[in-house]
Order: structure tokens, then C-alpha cells, then sequence
């Protein structure tokens, strides 16, 4: 049994980390209610804009519409978003795991190339061949110490103008989609091509819209708007998961330490106990030596 020394400088240790784990998940609890405010609020304005857009693609040639081109797969782009800090669970390791998986089966054989978002995925890929950063595009962090549409429409912009140029076939999101603040699910989505069909029960692909002032002129700004938006949504998706994740986990870290200290506790309330209990002992065995 450790002495009476050690243990109480282990309660004094675990307390203060109780102290920073609290603080971590109020902390996380007061971001991710701004970030989750932000998320719900923008989710149904970029889904419907993302409907209109496929139901408006399927009515396009490709000579209108160079981002929605089908072609043979060989060279992928993945855009891997993770968060700049860790301490949130299996948050950051759940994208590493899923990016691998990509890798090893569904692009098994293809050119696969990765543009990192945020700064754990970034160190654990910066030193693959497969890792491109361009320079116009800043650091892996840059995005999340400030995050804007702007910095998003950069990312996606990119993407865009290299798909357009034929250095890329397929450009797919991998991030964590946010349910609630226990619950993000890994999400692989495609960015480019765009898709020209939904589902035949949707009521959206029988719409028909009326173009003001015209079709083509629409096109031209909604289509890049809509990829940029969509990366944006997924940068947000990723930001309140982070929060949420990072909430959770510093939840049951205080919770897990609160039993590890009333556990200590009651090894030094015995360990000290037998101490007294010794020291008494030695007490009577001596004054009994004496008199004996």
C-alpha cells in the first residue's frame, strides 16, 4: 500500500485536473451552443439550395455545366476536416480512420490525393506523398482560427478550378456531421461532380423553375455558390461536433475523476486510520513492556 504522502499528493493532482476538465467542458458547452445555433440555422437554407441545384444540373449539357462531368475515376481529391485542438475523444482519430479506410478500399489502386482541413488530420498526413498544400490556401489551422464563408469558398474554389481542369475526377468531404451534442456521425460526401439526379419519389425533381432574368445567368453564380456553401455547411457540421465532442468527453473526465478521487480517499482515510491504529498499539506494547 502506498504511504499516506503519496496518496494525498494524488488527491491534490486529481482535484486540480477536475478543476481543468470542468472548465474545459462550460468552457466547450458555451462555443457549441453558438456553433450549433450556427449549423441548425444554416442546414435547411444549403440543403434546399443543394436540391434546387440538382434538380436544375439534370436539365444542363456539360457545355453549361462543367462541374457536373462524369468521369472515369482514376485521380481523387479528399478534403479531410478534423479540429486544430485534440482532447475530444475519438473526434480527430474517427476522420484519420475513415480517410485510411478510403485509401485501403473504396480508391484502393487510384491517384489519391489529400487537402487537409484543421490541424490534427494535417499531422498525421503532412508527411504522405498524397498531402498537397497549396500556398494561396494558408495553414491546415488557418480555417478554424477564423471561420468564414470566405475561408471556405477558398478551399472550394480550389477544388472547383482543379476539377475543372481535368487534375482531379471526384472531390469527396470527409467530416463529422453534427446530430447533437453526444452524437456526430462520420460523413463522406461528394463534392464534385456534381449529381444531376435525386431520388424518383422526391417531389423536387419534378419541379420547374422559372429563371429570372435567365437560366444561363443564374447558373453562373449558383452553381460555385452552392459548392461553396456546401463546404461551408460541412466546416460548421465539423466545428459544433468538435464542441460537442470535446463537452462530452470532458464530461466524463470529470466524472471518472471524481471516482478515482473518492476512491483515493477512502485508501487514505484506511491507510491513515492504520497508521493510528499501529501507533497505539506500539503505545500499550510499550507501557506494558514497562510495567511488566
Amino acid at each position: 500500500m502506498a504511504n499516506l504522502k503519496e496518496i494525498k499528493n494524488r488527491i491534490t493532482s486529481i482535484a486540480s485536473t477536475m478543476q481543468i476538465t470542468s472548465a474545459m467542458k462550460m468552457v466547450s458547452a458555451a462555443k457549441l451552443r453558438r456553433a450549433q445555433d450556427a449549423i441548425t440555422q444554416m442546414r435547411p437554407y444549403a440543403e434546399k439550395l443543394q436540391e434546387i441545384l440538382v434538380n436544375v444540373s439534370g436539365t444542363l449539357d456539360l457545355s453549361e455545366n462543367a462541374y457536373a462531368e462524369e468521369r472515369d475515376v482514376n485521380k481523387i481529391l479528399i478534403i479531410a476536416v478534423s479540429s486544430n485542438r485534440g482532447l475530444c475523444g475519438g473526434f480527430n482519430n474517427n476522420i484519420t480512420k475513415r480517410v485510411n479506410h478510403l485509401l485501403l478500399n473504396d480508391y484502393k489502386g487510384k491517384n489519391v490525393s489529400i487537402l487537409t482541413i484543421g490541424k490534427k488530420v494535417n499531422d498525421v498526413f503532412k508527411h504522405s506523398n498524397r498531402n498537397i498544400r497549396p500556398e494561396e490556401l494558408g495553414g491546415a489551422e488557418e480555417v478554424f482560427n477564423d471561420l468564414t464563408f470566405e475561408r471556405a469558398a477558398e478551399y472550394a474554389q480550389f477544388a472547383m478550378n482543379q476539377f475543372k481542369k481535368g487534375e482531379f475526377d471526384k472531390v469527396v468531404i470527409v467530416y463529422n456531421q453534427f446530430k447533437n451534442a453526444a452524437v456526430q456521425e462520420i460523413i463522406t460526401e461528394q463534392l464534385l461532380p456534381i449529381a444531376t439526379q435525386v431520388d424518383d419519389t422526391s417531389t423536387s425533381n419534378s419541379a420547374d423553375y422559372i429563371f429570372e432574368p435567365s437560366k444561363e445567368e443564374i447558373i453562373v453564380d449558383l452553381i460555385p455558390k452552392t459548392l461553396k456553401l456546401q463546404l461551408f455547411k460541412a466546416l460548421l457540421d465539423s466545428y459544433a461536433s468538435e464542441h460537442g465532442a470535446r463537452m462530452t468527453a470532458m464530461h466524463k473526465a470529470t466524472d471518472n475523476a471524481a471516482d478515482l478521487k473518492k476512491n483515493l480517499t477512502l485508501e487514505y482515510n484506511k491507510a491513515r486510520q492504520a497508521a493510528i491504529t499501529n501507533e497505539i498499539l506500539e503505545i500499550v506494547g510499550g507501557a506494558e513492556a514497562l510495567n511488566g
